[in-house]
């Protein structure tokens, strides 16, 4: 009986493991189960992912925007600080450094071992950096920041050698605007095409302090360049650089710099050297100059210019007649200046008059006004010898006052479209009267900024078309733009024909200003004419090089006329 009980004993033991391992089983199948599932739900590519959030530091988002995109690892851009030439550092005075030998050896008493020349090994060079195979055609995204220990301080981005899609501009749209401190976008050779051109002017002005950007040595087909600089555009500066721009892309950038109805008044600098832009062209852009009061500085260097777009250009900077369309704006905007509520409030029909009197009796006001005059008259008839002097002094008061008026009305009476004019020409005034206070002085880097007591006066400005005009040939003509102050035309085709243009137009510009005793706008101040198809020994030439000097807001005098105001003085 005792065998077959510790037999039964041992047999339910057994059995017992046996349902604990088909437990253990069971529960191990389960939380395998779990596991894959949860897998597979994290790898199904048709679940929508939850919203991100930028957080305004551009390397975290770039990456995370990319891998939402389904970019692998390997094939995202990293972003790197971009490498910077290393300092000159001074050589070591002769004098400190046998102090400092001397005092070392004051404190180790124990002499100099001969050192191991073998052993050691040169210090690696600090002039570049070496990288593995092919990581230097890999394509980066080079950033500059304020402090290199704060990515969020990202203040410049550069692009280069890599072409840029569309999937690759969206996730620029969705990084960049949060980058608060985004000022420089570099790009080039990056092979843009129109819709990613459209998809950059579509977001850039979102971007609160973007105002510089640079596409050089890219081709784009459509050459629709100007989409950049729209009305919309907050950008002040833009290089557009040996991107074979053609007569077609000039005649958009035209038309986006001004047309009789529109202005770009926040572009500063345009430059559009290395490119294939010629007469045609250039006459397109002195087109867009006649109403753009905004460009302070245009470079058409190492283009295809002759004769006739230089004249085009010195005709836009002189003076110039108005088309019919600009006349007929003109007229518009002078209506508006002159009544403000006329379409609000209707003016009733001269057949139908406010009182019952018949239309051949005339009110009491103008009987007032007729026995003014009449008094008036007789008045200068009695005074005889005080009449002159009379004249003479209401003559100066209207004259004061017509210039007081035509003040008040340019800043009050304007309409709504002057003040697409307003802005640019305050940045120029300001700009030009910077240039000039700086002339003859020797400028450095902190006195780059003019202190608060020299900062000029903001003017206000007023259209173009309400300037005063002249007629001439029953044509009217207006002053032309005066607000550029650096025009570049070097490596050009333009022979003494052009540079008489030119030399004119510098000239008108300078009677304009000797005429005003307080002008806002200076006029041109640095044109760049070398390697043209003129000689330099070219009468004309050398003229306008001699007053080009003189107007350079950089020019030194002679020392001998130094010499002469100190004794003077």
């Amino acid at each position: 009986m005792s065998s077959t009980g510790g037999e039964t004993s041992k047999m339910n033991s057994f059995v017992k493991k046996v349902k604990m391992g088909k437990r253990v089983e069971k529960m191990m199948k389960d939380k395998s189960g779990t596991t894959t599932g949860q897998e597979i739900a994290d790898d199904d590519p048709n679940k929508t992912p939850e919203p991100y959030t930028c957080t305004g530091i551009f390397e975290a988002d770039f990456t995370e925007f990319c891998r939402r995109n389904h970019l692998k690892d390997n094939e995202i851009p990293a972003v790197v600080i971009r490498p910077k030439p290393p300092g000159i550092q001074p050589p070591p005075d002769a004098k400190s450094k046998d102090s400092k030998d001397s005092k070392d050896a004051s404190k180790d008493p124990t002499p100099d071992e001969s050192p191991d020349t073998g052993s050691q090994e040169d210090p690696p060079p600090k002039t570049y950096v070496t990288k593995e195979k092919y990581a230097y055609f890999r394509p980066v995204i080079q950033v500059e920041m304020e402090n290199d220990e704060k990515p969020i301080t990202v203040t410049e981005i550069y692009i280069r050698g890599w072409k840029i899609d569309l999937l690759m501009v969206g996730i620029f749209k969705q990084c960049w605007p949060t980058i608060e401190k985004l000022s420089v976008v570099n790009l080039w050779n990056v092979n843009l095409s129109e819709a990613v051109i459209k998809e950059f002017a579509s977001f850039l002005p979102q971007c609160p302090n973007l105002k510089t950007l640079a596409i050089d040595g890219t081709i784009c087909v459509e050459e629709s360049w100007a989409l950049l600089i729209g009305e919309e555009s907050l950008l002040t500066s833009l290089s557009l650089r040996n991107n074979g721009i053609t007569d077609k892309g000039a005649a958009m950038i035209g038309k986006a710099l001004s047309t009789v109805k529109t202005c770009n008044k926040n572009l500063i600098s345009l430059n559009l050297s290395g490119n294939k832009i010629s007469d045609i062209g250039a006459t397109s852009i002195a087109q867009g100059l006649r109403m753009n009061r905004a460009l302070l500085s245009l470079s058409l260097a190492n283009n295809n210019v002759s004769n006739e777009g230089a004249k085009r250009l010195a005709e836009v900077l002189s003076r110039f007649p108005l088309t019919h369309e600009e006349v007929v704006e003109r007229r518009k905007l002078l209506s508006e200046k002159g009544s403000p509520d006329r379409g609000l409030v209707k003016s009733p029909p001269p057949s139908r008059r406010g009182d019952n009197r018949p239309g051949s009796v005339r009110s009491s006001s103008h009987m007032d006004k007729t026995d003014k005059k009449r008094d008036k008259s007789s008045k200068k008839k009695q005074d005889g010898k005080k009449g002159e002097k009379e004249k003479e002094d209401t003559r100066s008061i209207r004259s004061s006052a017509d210039g007081k008026k035509d003040k008040d009305d340019a800043t009050k009476g304007g309409s709504k479209k002057d003040d697409k004019w307003k802005k640019g020409f305050m940045k120029a005034s300001i700009a030009a009267d910077t240039m000039t206070k700086t002339k003859g002085k020797k400028t450095s880097s902190k006195d780059k900024r003019l202190p608060e007591s020299d900062s000029p006066e903001m003017v206000e400005a007023i259209n173009p078309l309400l300037e005063q005009v002249e007629n001439m040939d029953n044509q009217l003509w207006i002053p032309g733009n005066r607000c550029m102050i650096n025009l570049n035309l070097s490596r050009n085709n333009i022979t003494e024909i052009g540079m008489k243009s030119l030399l004119l137009a510098v000239q008108y510009q300078i009677t304009l200003l000797n005429l005003t005793p307080s002008p806002a706008l200076k006029g041109i101040l640095r044109m760049s004419l070398n390697g043209n198809a003129v000689k330099k020994t070219d009468e004309t030439f050398m003229k306008l090089q001699e007053v080009l000097l003189t107007r350079d807001p950089y020019y030194k005098p002679p020392e001998k006329g130094e010499d002469n105001q100190s004794l003077a003085g």
